[in-house]
């Protein structure tokens, strides 16, 4: 029975062919552009053709973004990418995700080639590769002082830190006299000034209008440089050989010009916040260190001669106090004893009782007579009043 198949089978069958074909996968393919579309979609439509042969191509919209030049109907270009087929109408085309116009291809061989000599010279070694510096004084740009690039750089230098000196060692940076001057004006800046980082900078353009900065005296002397060289050169998908020579590659002049330098309104903001946290920590540790004297001053306070002096004094004052009480109420007690002797004193007085109409009655001796057993009759004796004395003799006695 013989194999039959459908049509959509067999241009299946064709596709799976065409890729697991490595070499269609990858393949460069050079003719003049014919029948030129580019869809509202933005994908874009075309036809290769030589003198004896055409070749349908698409590119889509995200690959179509990235060129570096805008392709129109009679362009002879180079263009990359994979042959597939399209199913709905099988037909091989070539889908392709790069390129570029014609005669360019030669240069991508020089570029190869002499991108492998440098590296093979050690021109590209990333252990040979400097910081750049954090806070620059001056920064060395080399550029057109006409260009627009400049003008941005410019911008973006006094916009991020105004506090940086720009030096402008200026050169052509388009052109068959531009490699020469490029190279003098880097060493310009390294030979007789104090700048902390070079620029070397230009807009974007096509593979030709960047070529000078492929050339191998540019590479040499970015490679040779004292000074550290950031290199900003076209757009982000361009590529030179300064950029592996350099220190650092930006993808625009413009980046260029913020990798060089510190941001000056976020370092303000960060500086407020920092004086901000510094000056609370500094009245906290203020406080906390008051907070510690006065604890100190408190313990020396206890501790003063003069405390135990003030307390010493108040201690004699409380017992010179105590004592005064003291000896008042002993001085009290024996005045109200001398009082009471006093009173018994005058009570037991002769004077008092014969004041009270008593009398003291004595014999001649002296001896008082105190009994009628003292004095027998005939005894004479004196009898004392309170207003002097009677002379008598005893004639009878006669007891109660």
């Amino acid at each position: 029975m013989i194999d039959t198949y459908t049509v959509l089978q067999l241009t299946t069958h064709i596709r799976d062919l065409l890729d697991d074909d490595p070499t269609l996968q990858d393949v460069w393919v050079e003719g003049e552009i014919s029948n030129f579309t580019r869809a509202a979609s933005g994908h874009l439509y075309f036809t290769l053709k030589d003198d004896k042969s055409e070749l349908k191509c698409v590119m889509w919209k995200m690959q179509a973004a990235w060129l570096p030049f805008d392709p129109q109907h009679g362009d002879a270009v180079l263009a990359h990418g994979r042959v597939s087929v399209y199913e709905a109408r099988g037909q091989y085309q070539l889908t392709c995700d790069a390129m570029q116009p014609a005669g360019v291809g030669d240069l991508n061989q020089q570029f190869e080639l002499l991108k492998a000599k440098l590296d093979a010279a050690g021109l590209f070694d990333p252990g040979r590769k400097r910081e750049i510096p954090s806070f620059p004084r001056q920064i060395g740009i080399v550029t057109s002082p006409t260009t627009a690039a400049f003008q941005d750089m410019q911008n973006v230098l006094r916009r991020r830190y105004p506090l940086v000196e720009i030096i402008l060692s200026p050169a052509l940076v388009q052109g068959k006299e531009a490699p020469p001057q490029i190279v003098q004006a880097i060493q310009r800046l390294n030979d007789h000034t104090e700048v902390d980082v070079i620029i070397v900078a230009r807009g974007g353009g096509s593979l030709e209008d960047l070529w000078c900065f492929n050339d191998e005296r540019v590479a040499r002397a970015v490679a040779a440089s004292r000074i550290p060289i950031v290199t900003g050169v076209g757009h982000e998908i361009d590529f030179t050989l300064v950029d592996f020579a350099a220190d650092l590659r930006a993808p625009t002049p413009s980046a260029a010009a913020e990798v060089v330098t510190p941001d000056g309104p976020a370092m303000r903001i960060e500086i407020d916040a920092l004086s901000e946290r510094l000056s609370d920590t500094i009245q906290a540790e203020l406080l906390d260190r008051r907070r510690g004297i006065e604890t100190q001053i408190r313990w020396l306070t206890r501790l003063s001669p003069d405390m135990q002096i003030q307390n010493a004094r108040q201690r004699i004052d409380d017992l010179t106090g105590r004592m005064t009480q003291q000896m008042q109420h002993a001085l009290e007690r024996r005045r109200d004893r001398l009082d009471a002797q006093t009173r018994a004193l005058e009570a037991a007085n002769p004077a008092a009782l014969l004041r009270r109409g008593y009398a003291l009655v004595t014999r001649s001796d002296g001896q008082r007579v105190t009994s009628i057993q003292h004095a027998a009759e005939g005894t004479n004796v004196q009898i004392t009043l309170q207003d002097g004395r009677l002379v008598a003799r005893i004639v009878t006695r006669e007891s109660d």
